[in-house]
């Protein structure tokens, strides 16, 4: 159903939110681009939990705090966080795609996933990871 997975893609927009307030305080160089991510997340938030409410359905709120992959303790941890948010949001917004036919939706899901896949090619340049970017964002590679 596509309201679930709706709710699993706000689950992963508050977590988004939440890492980038965590990391803001490690990334001073790239304050600019820390803030450019919790503001496009904050709106996407906003926009999905209209959505849920529009479908009459209410919007799961934010937990009280998240766990990133690692401790946040420098910039190189917290760019890492960032990475795996990313990576996070590309997986939740894949699950909305596969499981609606409705076209607005699936443009925004669309929009979303490709977004925060750039986004998240943008953290692994800065972190000098490769490969510098995902194949297939959202899937999980095992």
């Amino acid at each position: 159903m596509s309201v679930d997975a709706v709710q699993d893609a706000l689950a992963a927009e508050h977590a988004a939110v939440w890492t980038y307030g965590l990391v803001s305080a490690f990334i001073e160089q790239q304050a600019a681009a820390v803030a450019d991510g919790a503001n496009a997340h904050r709106a996407r938030r906003d926009t999905t939990e209209r959505w849920l409410r529009d479908q009459g359905a209410t919007p799961r709120p934010p937990a009280a705090a998240y766990l990133p992959p690692q401790p946040v303790d420098s910039a190189a941890s917290a760019i890492a966080a960032l990475i795996a948010v990313e990576a996070d949001a590309c997986a939740a917004w894949r699950g909305v795609l596969e499981r609606t036919d409705d076209g607005a939706l699936r443009r925004s899901a669309l929009d979303a996933l490709t977004v925060a896949a750039v986004r998240g090619t943008r953290w692994r340049k800065v972190a000098g990871v490769a490969p510098l970017s995902i194949t297939m964002p959202g899937i999980a590679v095992g």
